[in-house]
């Protein structure tokens, strides 16, 4: 990285301590606090998000430090970091378009979504904003202090609307991303008051109720970061739990003008290849060698001669029993993160490595969406294997219960009306996160009206898929 590519730190020495040493020691003290706290929170969910403050660390770094408690023994690769603007005034949204934020504790690389998000509609870089908003710069000792190394996208909302930043993040995240929420709660409130109305946000937060932060009534700074969250939420099944509430008189403040603090974790179910179930029964090397078969086979396709010492380690990897099981499979390839070809076979009709081989060459070169993958084009490809368990009858008595049984980012679904049929791969939920328009969609590419899914008793498979991805 460049040094003057990175966006410096611009509040330590005021919110948090500018000397490494001093800020580590407060971060470490303000933690075993925070330790004591008695909530329990559910081994078996995996946590996808965080609510949490970003004032003066000795107003809200108590709070903020109970973030600890989720996050111990965890790792991402990436935090969605979404604060709200107080220095500029703007609507939409903020990306920066530097290469990484320094703080005491180190520089934070950017990550390449970053920009792919930036050039998203509603989406730019505000360096005016960048250089000065605290709201993001203050959650990130924390994150470093406790997860040591991932990447970020650094995002400033002003005025816009929650649902098209939604719509807009959440393909971008995935099972090793974080979303975490910077906000406080009321502002400058007695402090009895304040703790009513906190608590009655919170309540709603709890819920997934957004009506009280719609109501902008000195409710939350960040009530529109927190709206995204809940927004998240609802469709893809996270259950908030409260860890820590406080205010500035509970901390470093008087009790006339007070204001809030809350630490809220989101916990999801573990999905794709995180779940503790039968879709885990293949390695990762098993998985690479998959991929490499995969990349192989179009290559050779396109008359390319392997080496022989590749193509002799490739046959010795394929000697492994466990990739003679005979399961179904799709191969997905995707150029610049755009759909490039996606081929499969629901039915387990033939060894798993011979139906990697074979819907390789169909995504490659049988897919009637595209034309033929070319030679200059192999390059650039990103090849994707989905590994899947038996498909299974879904029972459902109208379209409420079949919304209310589907499972985002866990369930692949086919559909069928007469010859009528389409599937979409559980990969496909983090383009399409709420139920009622991945069903849309899924009708539409089955030939039958949108509104299908609503109107009609259809036939409802699920199935589960472990997937292997290239440079994952």
């Amino acid at each position: 990285m460049q040094a003057d590519a990175i966006r410096k730190a611009a509040w330590a020495g005021t919110f948090y301590p500018a000397s490494r040493p001093e800020l580590n020691l407060l971060i470490r003290d303000l933690t075993e606090q925070a330790a004591g706290t008695a909530v329990k929170l559910p081994p078996d969910k995996k946590l996808k998000a965080l609510i949490l403050p970003h004032a003066g660390y000795i107003y809200s770094g108590l709070t903020a430090a109970h973030a600890s408690r989720a996050l111990k023994g965890l790792q991402f690769s990436k935090i969605i970091l979404i604060g709200p603007d107080h220095r500029v005034g703007f609507t939409d949204a903020a990306v920066s378009d530097t290469e990484g934020y320094e703080t005491p504790l180190g520089v934070i690389p950017l990550h390449r979504d970053a920009a792919k998000l930036r050039a998203t509609p509603g989406f730019r870089a505000i360096p005016a904003s960048d250089s000065a908003e605290h709201s993001l710069e203050v959650m990130l000792p924390f994150l470093q202090y406790y997860l040591k190394s991932f990447s970020l996208i650094p995002i400033v909302l002003g005025k816009s609307q929650p649902a098209t930043i939604t719509k807009a993040i959440a393909p971008y995240i995935d099972n090793d991303t974080l979303l975490v929420v910077s906000s406080d709660l009321s502002h400058y409130l007695p402090y009895e008051q304040a703790k009513l109305r906190d608590q009655q946000t919170i309540a709603g937060i709890l819920r997934l109720d957004p009506d009280l932060l719609k109501q902008n009534d000195n409710r939350a700074c960040g009530a529109g970061p927190i709206l995204v969250a809940l927004d998240l939420a609802r469709t893809r099944g996270w259950q908030p739990i409260l860890i820590k509430y406080s205010n500035s008189g509970d901390t470093a403040g008087d009790k006339t003008r007070v204001v809030g603090y809350s630490a809220i974790a989101f916990y999801g179910d573990q999905t794709m290849q995180n779940q503790k179930q039968a879709t885990e029964e293949f390695t990762k090397e098993q998985g690479q060698t998959l991929l490499m078969l995969a990349r192989q086979t179009i290559s050779t396709e396109l008359g390319n001669k392997p080496g022989q010492r590749e193509s002799e380690a490739l046959d010795d990897r394929l000697k492994d029993q466990a990739l003679k099981n005979k399961r179904g499979t799709f191969v997905t390839l995707h150029i610049n993160g755009e759909l490039r070809g996606c081929i499969g076979s629901l039915a387990a009709h033939e060894p798993l490595a011979e139906s990697v081989r074979h819907n390789a060459i169909n995504a490659a070169f049988r897919d009637s969406r595209f034309r033929p993958l070319t030679k200059d084009e192999l390059a650039k490809i990103e090849i994707e294997v989905s590994i899947l368990t038996e498909p299974q009858p879904l029972v459902y008595s109208n379209a409420a219960d079949l919304i209310g049984k589907l499972r985002p980012n866990i369930d692949g679904v086919i559909l069928r009306k007469g010859f009528a049929s389409a599937t979409f791969l559980p990969q496909v939920w983090e383009q399409l996160p709420r139920p009622e328009d991945f069903l849309s969609h899924l009708c539409s590419k089955a030939g039958l009206p949108s509104s299908a899914w609503r109107d009609t008793a259809l036939e409802v498979q699920t199935y589960q898929v472990q997937y292997f991805a290239e440079g994952r």
